[in-house]
């Protein structure tokens, strides 16, 4: 009898895909794709077991009668793993399972209906007798590559070898069905290339002036560290000093010294990352540089000359990060690393063996602390993975007696951070003390040019209302479209360079990574952290022939719940060292208070827990927890200007409309859904095709705050920017 795999619509059996063959093919990329971790050996058998289900007669008749019910074919897999091969068979059962629908929980979940693997095995058939033994070549390993010291480390390697599967089932099932879009797909130049077009380009960086040369030391020192031995390291960096550059030198020098094949550079906000982004396209060729996030815009890229050019390229490779450099977010990276859906972790056997830089590590978030040290520590000591702590305020996360739970072996790659806190030294802190939202008011019009970054959208609104017809009064917030804040920005680096009046009103989105040098800033009162990545905004270049201002204040009105806690570190720091509250020692200072004195919420939502047991795992309700923004956002689609207009209507109109809608990102608002539902209760929004949301008011959308949004009290608003 003859087993088949896949179908192709229109064609006869003869052109079918052979189960056979997938088998094999899927066990060779499988294979190929655990090499990263040391692990083909046991990645072969698992591409060999993950469709034996499909052997099953009904399977088979099913395909045959290109019938559209549901015949199960994973169990089997499942259940052979499980009895035959004894533990390890029981890794590659949960793989073998979770190979469609994502990993399971062993047992019943607490956050959904989905099936558990234990209800999977018992319902599961077994294969008739006549079945091809499609192992007899095949034997599983009797230990994992590395020696577990714990039940989150097997769990871990699990995800790993599910990752290989899933994305060497969808390739090579992509390869039978569709082979133009499997050949479209690219793993881009070699990192040796890229790392002669970075070094091209520090050639030519200008070395004059104090802070220049301070960068240029940052930078040597960052190449010559390089060498050092894979694992973990920070970069502690000023802000101002460079870090973006250093580190990716740092990245490319060690990848080249020890075969690293990816750097992927993680930022906490998709406000900031398209000024990093554009940094590495300006320096890397289009087809290096994978950008996977949500304010991804395509325009970016090269034009399509076709359908299957740069734009398919990319989206391909954002689906498997199988590119030389990925730029993406905490949300994104953290989040797939506890994922069970296939889509989100496809990607993760290519973190093996990368190096992966945390830009602004401080942004880690502390009730997800726990369980994002451990992996990165799991991804530096059995994945072959080296990752950088790249921060100006380096928080305070190695281990020791007070902090148990920190990381080992850190290693320093950035000159004395004392040293350089003093060389970089552009600013001095003053405490305002309690005001008045009007005397914040009065301080932003006494100057010609002056940043004032408070903590919620809210509040920001509310202080610009009233210095908004001041000379060059902006606003910054995330309720602008990714359109607009960009050009908000660029009109506000050349207000500053032409000297004219510029006072910005912002919230946070400004502070990390976004590249403007104020004579002045304000800043609410909040983490020690936020207020030093508010004072690099402030006297960046040393332009100034004395110090910056920086002052912060605390509202009248009283701070949300969301700032209070990191705020009263930051006070008790400044009590004491109010002389120098930037300085390695007080940053040491407020991070122990925000760390180590709160041990209880350092996995609130008991991720670890449930790795505790071994094989008893709940990796779908781990999935559902994790959740580092918990609160539902919804995309608004901004009519911004013609081009968004155009957008717009070629969605009404599109049959497939992904490329539209990918477009279109660089013109959408992202609120919550008690906000959407109040606009669309006004009538202010028209549901594209009855499932996406256009603003049809335009007077709701100020070209000076964007998106006006119901301003009631939520808790949930006070967390974004």
């Amino acid at each position: 009898m003859t087993y088949y795999a896949h179908t192709l619509e229109g064609s006869p059996p003869s052109e079918w895909q052979l189960l056979e063959d997938h088998l094999e093919k899927v066990a060779e990329l499988t294979a190929r794709h655990a090499l990263a971790f040391n692990a083909s050996d046991w990645g072969r058998p698992l591409g060999k077991a993950h469709d034996v289900g499909k052997y099953r007669l009904k399977f088979q008749d099913k395909l045959v009668k290109q019938s559209s019910r549901r015949v199960d074919h994973k169990g089997v897999g499942a259940k052979l793993a499980w009895e035959s091969w004894g533990q390890p068979g029981k890794l590659l059962s949960y793989c073998i399972a979770g190979h469609h629908g994502g990993l399971p929980n062993y047992g019943h979940s607490q956050t959904d209906n989905s099936i558990s693997l234990r209800d999977l095995l018992e319902q599961a058939s077994s294969l008739p007798e006549e079945t091809p033994d499609p192992f007899q070549d095949i034997s599983l390993p009797s230990a994992l590559p590395f020696q577990p010291k714990n039940a989150f480390q097997i769990a871990f390697f699990t995800r790993m070898l599910f990752s290989a599967l899933v994305d060497a089932d969808f390739l090579d099932t992509e390869r039978f069905m569709d082979p133009e879009r499997y050949a479209a797909r690219s793993s881009g130049p070699p990192l040796v290339k890229l790392l002669h077009s970075l070094n091209a380009k520090l050639a030519g960086f200008d070395s004059q002036g104090r802070i220049n040369q301070l960068r240029r030391d940052i930078l040597d020192l960052c190449r010559e560290n390089a060498d050092l031995e894979p694992g973990l390291f920070t970069l502690t960096v000023p802000t101002g000093g460079g870090k973006t550059l250093s580190s990716m030198a740092f990245a490319l020098e060690h990848a080249q010294k020890y075969g690293h094949r990816r750097i992927i550079y993680v930022i906490p906000y998709t406000s900031i990352i398209e000024q990093n982004a554009k940094v590495f396209r300006d320096i890397f060729p289009p087809d290096a540089i994978v950008e996977h996030h949500s304010n991804f815009d395509q325009r970016s890229l090269p034009e399509d000359r076709d359908q299957f050019g740069a734009g398919l390229r990319h989206r391909l490779a954002c689906e498997n990060w199988d590119a030389p450099v990925v730029v993406t977010t905490n949300v994104q990276f953290f989040e797939s690393l506890y994922a069970s859906k296939t889509s989100r972790c496809r990607k993760l056997h290519n973190m093996a063996g990368s190096v992966i830089i945390l830009d602004e590590a401080q942004m880690l978030p502390v009730e997800y602390l726990k369980p994002c040290l451990r992996a990165l520590e799991e991804l530096t000591e059995n994945y072959q993975a080296s990752v950088v702590l790249c921060t100006a305020t380096q928080p305070a996360l190695k281990k020791r007696d007070e902090f148990k739970h920190g990381l080992a072996g850190v290693r320093e790659i950035a000159p004395d951070p004392k040293r350089m806190h003093q060389e970089f030294l552009r600013t001095r802190l003053e405490d305002a003390g309690t005001l008045a939202l009007e005397d914040v008011a009065e301080l932003i019009r006494d100057k010609e040019q002056v940043l004032c970054i408070v903590n919620t959208r809210t509040r920001a609104s509310d202080l610009f209302d009233l210095v908004h017809r001041e000379p060059g009064a902006r606003h910054l917030s995330a309720l602008m479209c990714p359109a607009h804040r960009s050009q908000e920005l660029k009109e506000i680096r050349e207000a500053l360079r032409a000297g004219g009046p510029c006072r910005v009103v912002s919230t946070q989105l400004v502070e990390a990574g976004v590249d403007v040098s104020f004579p002045e800033v304000i800043r609410e009162m909040a983490g020690l952290d936020s207020i030093a990545q508010a004072a690099g905004r402030c006297n960046r270049e040393a332009e100034l022939k004395d110090l910056g201002r920086v002052t912060v204040f605390t509202p009248e009105e009283g701070l949300a719940s969301a700032f209070r806690q990191a705020a009263g570190s930051a006070q008790s720091t400044l009590r004491h060292y109010g002389d120098d509250p930037f300085a390695p020692e007080a940053v040491e200072f407020f991070f122990s208070e925000t760390y180590w004195l709160q041990e209880q919420l350092l996995d609130k939502k008991q991720i670890l827990e449930e790795f505790k047991v071994p094989l008893n795992w709940a990796f779908r309700d781990v999935a559902n927890r994790f959740r580092l923004i918990e609160n539902i956002m919804c995309p608004v689609i901004i009519p911004y200007n013609q081009e968004a207009e155009q957008l717009i209507e070629r969605l009404r109109f599109a049959a497939a409309p992904g490329g539209v809608l990918r477009e279109l990102q660089h013109y959408t608002v992202q609120i919550y859904a008690h906000q959407l539902e109040a606009l669309d209760e006004a009538g202010a929004i028209e549901f594209v095709d009855e499932q996406y949301p256009v603003l049809i008011d335009k007077e709701l959308y100020s070209t000076q705050q964007g998106l006006k949004v119901p301003k009631e009290p939520r808790k949930s608003e006070e967390f974004i920017c």
